[in-house]
């Protein structure tokens, strides 16, 4: 792995804290929306921002 700047850390982070939140809220819109096929729609778009923060994580963790 490369070193990291401190400008690239602080775009992972920056990048880190939008995919949480953006997953955050789509798990909450799963929660509250009636229409089942909406909230099995918003339950797969939580996972894949949940799958790019892990993959972030991974990054700063240096494990890629």
């Amino acid at each position: 792995m490369t070193n990291l700047t401190a400008k690239d850390l602080d775009v992972l982070v920056h990048v880190l804290t939008g995919e949480e939140m953006a997953c955050k809220k789509a798990r909450i819109y799963a929660n509250t929306l009636i229409d089942a096929a909406l909230a099995g729609e918003m339950e797969a778009i939580a996972a894949q921002h949940e799958q790019r923060f892990t993959a972030l994580c991974a990054i700063l963790g240096g494990k890629k």
